[in-house]
């Protein structure tokens, strides 16, 4: 049984579950991490905001940005004990539309009618590559974020059974969206232990250039994961079933 998890972002996956993934690894367990969003644009042009994001990351060209951010994903995975995936579908601040305008100024947004074919593609990328027994993770998409909208989009047209885990950091910050993202579902909770927990943190460390823009500070970083954590004994899953 190989659990594989959906990740909308190089970081996403092991933000929200990298505990579970590390105790499943641990056991014996094959992990996959799927990454969807970290296909580099054919052009250099860069929208402002995209321009502006780069700079909080460090980073200028958009080559240079997935380059670094795929190896922190290489390196986190292999804290947590799992294999990478990488497609090469285009960050949302990287597209365009039809007009050859930029589709999204903000991550927050509704997906825009240009992306509307988008969870269809996706989807039919991950499909082929399926087994039967594959367990599959997606995030809820907790903070309303384009690019984790359309990805579980895409998971649920691949009419499979889904678990859905809780989007971390949008969790921490619009806690009143978990509730309407998994109405109906069952919660259960899976058991993260003392070392899961550190090796989860040391992980999410692994992505230098994103915590500027994920947490406050390190001690917000261990502080909230940690806190996550045991406030229910281990990470949540959902289920319809």
């Amino acid at each position: 049984m190989r659990w594989i998890y959906l990740s909308p972002h190089l970081d996403d996956a092991v933000l929200s579950a990298g505990g579970l993934i590390y105790e499943q690894a641990k056991a014996g367990t094959p992990v996959e991490i799927w990454t969807f969003m970290c296909g580099v644009p054919e052009e250099a042009e860069l929208s402002m905001f995209a321009r502006v994001l780069h700079y909080q990351w460090g980073t200028t060209t958009a080559e240079e940005t997935l380059r670094v951010r795929r190896a922190e994903d290489v390196k986190a995975a292999g804290i947590v004990g799992a294999k990478v995936v990488h497609f090469d579908f285009l960050d949302c601040i990287y597209r365009r539309g039809r007009d050859g305008d930029w589709l999204y100024l903000d991550v927050y947004l509704p997906p825009h009618e240009d992306d509307a074919d988008l969870p269809r593609q996706i989807a039919e990328s991950i499909a082929p590559r399926l087994t039967r027994d594959d367990v599959l993770v997606c995030q809820l998409g907790l903070g309303s974020h384009v690019d984790h909208i359309l990805v579980r989009r895409a998971a649920e047209m691949l009419g499979r059974p889904l678990l859905y885990d809780a989007d971390i950091p949008y969790v921490f910050k619009n806690p009143d969206s978990l509730s309407p993202n998994a109405a109906g579902m069952k919660e259960t909770v899976h058991r993260v232990t003392e070392s899961g927990l550190r090796s989860w943190i040391e992980a999410v460390d692994a992505y230098a250039s994103q915590l500027s823009t994920l947490f406050e500070s390190p001690e917000d970083l261990r502080d909230s994961i940690r806190h996550f954590s045991e406030e229910k004994g281990g990470i949540r899953l959902w289920s319809l079933e």
